[in-house]
């Protein structure tokens, strides 16, 4: 007898929830870059508490109130930034006094290569300028056209120092409110987290497996701090080591910059590469020179940022390098620099819970390594 044909209800229902899942995607995702402003106060402020908690908690073992010691590990950690500040002050002001002469050097030296005929960028030009002229005569019935010198391009570098201040008031008014959610989590201690497993649900399970991805999550986000905390130490220190042995002014902020620029992945090698390099030419006037140092640090931060780094994270996390990179790079396009600081402990919290989470057991499978495939919820 032959079987009934399978009724196509099923698969309109799958298509039907998988077209659901992708809007509601969509829409948390453009939930979240409206509502940026608030988002990354507090994700910034969530992911400090996880990395203070330990200090916190010493404190409170030696009958010091959370209340009270959070707000004394909040102020020593602030102490320390101001500090450093301090402490660099005179290398900034020194640094800062020298920039209108960089700049001027920078432009003598970008005018006379321009100016080169012979160069690639002389031929250039001149390829350009015949084509606008053959162009015009082709227009003007062959008559010879006079070239017109081209229109000075207009000077917007104070509309950019304007919109960089503005972009840096917001950064430290999101650093102080971040700093106020870090303050009010590590002073609640344990009724948050108590507050979360009891919204989970009345089941005992359900709870376990909160408890268990709380447990998860604090771990793997102190790891990545403290992961991060060495190797950003080791390239300021590599990068001082390496302007000092060249004799570049100033070898020291620029390696607290470097240690300071590579919290955000990639971006901030490329950047200390591009300003170490700029910084020796302007000082020495020597374009090998600047290539060299350049060169070097560029070795040392993908030794030490890429090479060391990807070893640690890859013991603790046991993510996919496709996925950070691509992570990072939806979380820069997110919240922009901001995204780039907290892709990777987001990614990682997103892990965690998938592992734990029968129904995310194929998401946890493609975040996870591929040296170790996960092959069912919750293990490795």
């Amino acid at each position: 007898m032959d079987k009934p044909p399978e009724s196509p209800l099923p698969r309109r229902q799958r298509s039907t929830v998988t077209a659901l899942i992708v809007l509601a995607v969509l829409a948390v995702c453009a939930a979240a870059k409206i509502a940026a402003p608030f988002l990354v106060p507090v994700v910034v402020g969530m992911l400090a508490s996880y990395s203070l908690k330990p200090l916190v908690g010493a404190l409170e073992r030696v009958h010091i109130h959370r209340a009270l010691g959070s707000a004394v590990v909040l102020l020593v950690v602030s102490a320390f930034v101001i500090g450093g500040v301090l402490l660099l002050r005179d290398d900034a002001t020194s640094a800062l006094a020298e920039l209108p002469d960089a700049a001027r050097k920078i432009r003598i030296a970008a005018h006379e290569t321009g100016r080169e005929r012979d160069g690639p960028m002389g031929h250039v030009r001149a390829a350009a300028a015949e084509l606008n002229r053959a162009a015009a005569e082709a227009t003007s019935g062959g008559a010879p056209v006079p070239v017109q010198p081209p229109p000075a391009a207009p000077n917007s570098f104070e509309k950019w120092l304007s919109d960089q201040s503005a972009k840096a008031l917001g950064v430290v008014a999101d650093i102080g409110l971040a700093g106020l959610v870090a303050y009010f989590l590590l002073a609640a201690g344990d009724a948050f987290r108590r507050k979360l497993v009891h919204v989970v649900g009345p089941t005992l399970a359900a709870r376990r497996i909160t408890v268990e991805i709380l447990d998860e999550i604090d771990t793997q986000v102190q790891r990545y701090l403290m992961t991060m905390l060495i190797v950003n130490s080791l390239i300021g220190i590599a990068t001082w080591g390496i302007l000092l042995m060249f004799g570049v002014n100033h070898a020291g902020l620029w390696a607290v910059a470097a240690a300071i620029v590579h919290i955000i992945p990639y971006a901030g090698s490329a950047l200390t590469i591009v300003a170490t390099g700029i910084a020796t030419f302007v000082q020495f006037e020597d374009i090998g020179r600047a290539l060299l140092v350049a060169g070097m640090i560029g070795v040392a931060a993908t030794l030490i940022g890429m090479g060391l780094s990807a070893w640690m994270l890859g013991r603790a996390f046991r993510m996919n390098a496709v996925a950070v990179f691509v992570s990072l790079l939806f979380f820069g396009w997110l919240w922009g620099g901001w995204g780039l600081l907290v892709g990777v402990p987001l990614l990682a919290i997103i892990k965690t819970t998938a592992e734990n989470i029968p129904a995310l057991e194929r998401l946890a499978t493609l975040l996870a390594d591929e040296q170790r495939p996960i092959t069912e919820a919750g293990k490795t």
